[in-house]
């Protein structure tokens, strides 16, 4: 019989994590362990800081503005730098990529904040991922997804601007209500009302639309 295959274990090695459980546990240590020589004020600890944080900063940059943005690489750089002057406040309450997720998106809250464009950019942050995943490989229905979804964008942009935020970071890009405070900068009450009154805005909109309700029927009736 020939030997086993040294890459075919039958047991598992102690560093190999068991379950995603497991993973999870092992990552919150190791970053417990880099935030307290950052907090100690290790030199050392900067550069990987920056290694471990980076990814993160750019997925929720590219979730919600695309890499394309002109601004993509200064905002990384300013969600960095507010990174480290707030870590005094990260009290590892959740995770250390929700952290760092929260944080980036509260940078690009506060940046468009003050662009001119922002109410077609909010339509942009609904649209965009959605059509892709919309498409079922034919292009009629995904011709139709687009245009239903361009139409809910655009009704999106004529609801108050607060309560539609709240809409899409939570229902479109799955931030939890106290995550959608904290890149809001209001209490998690004030958020969930937001949600429910953008939610009840959206819908009453949409009831409205004579042209979204038989999208809407179509796309049903091809899934």
């Amino acid at each position: 019989m020939s030997p086993l295959r040294p890459d075919l274990r039958l047991v598992r090695s102690p560093e190999e994590p068991a379950s995603v459980e497991e993973a999870r546990t092992a990552r919150a240590e190791a970053d417990a362990v880099l935030l307290a020589m950052i907090r100690e004020g290790n030199p050392a600890a900067a550069s990987a800081f920056y290694d471990r944080v980076r990814p993160q900063v750019d997925r929720t940059l590219s979730r919600l503005l695309g890499r394309k943005d002109s601004d993509f690489a200064d905002l990384a750089q300013v969600a960095l730098i507010e990174l480290v002057t707030t870590i005094g406040r990260y009290r590892e309450q959740c995770m250390l990529d929700s952290w760092v997720a929260t944080v980036t998106a509260h940078v690009v809250y506060k940046h468009l904040r003050h662009r001119r464009a922002e109410r077609r950019l909010i339509e942009h942050l609904v649209t965009e991922d959605d059509i892709r995943s919309a498409s079922a490989g034919r292009s009629g229905r995904e011709n139709l997804a687009r245009e239903a979804l361009r139409r809910v964008g655009g009704h999106l942009t004529k609801i108050d601007e607060g309560h539609s935020w709240a809409f899409v970071l939570h229902d479109v890009f799955g931030y939890d209500l106290r995550e959608v405070a904290s890149v809001l900068g209001i209490s998690a009450a004030a958020a969930q009302s937001r949600l429910v009154r953008g939610r009840k805005q959206l819908h009453k909109r949409i009831a409205a639309d004579p042209e979204l309700a038989p999208m809407l029927l179509r796309l049903e009736g091809q899934a």
